[in-house]
């Protein structure tokens, strides 16, 4: 069968292949799960980093 004689090796080529393919579908269902939330944190350090950058 596609020359692996071995059933281990089949198993390990299925194993991979069964892998890859649920880590595309996990991506896929979780990729806009992170909330994009901005803290007063965030801000202050935008306007601390602006205030940095226009000195330069």
């Amino acid at each position: 069968m596609l020359g692996l004689d071995d059933p281990f090796v089949l198993a390990a080529y299925l194993g991979i292949i069964a892998l890859a393919v649920l880590s595309i579908l996990y991506g896929l269902i979780r990729r806009n799960a992170a909330r994009d939330e901005i803290t007063e944190e965030d801000r202050q350090w935008a306007l601390e980093e602006k205030k940095v950058d226009d000195e330069i």
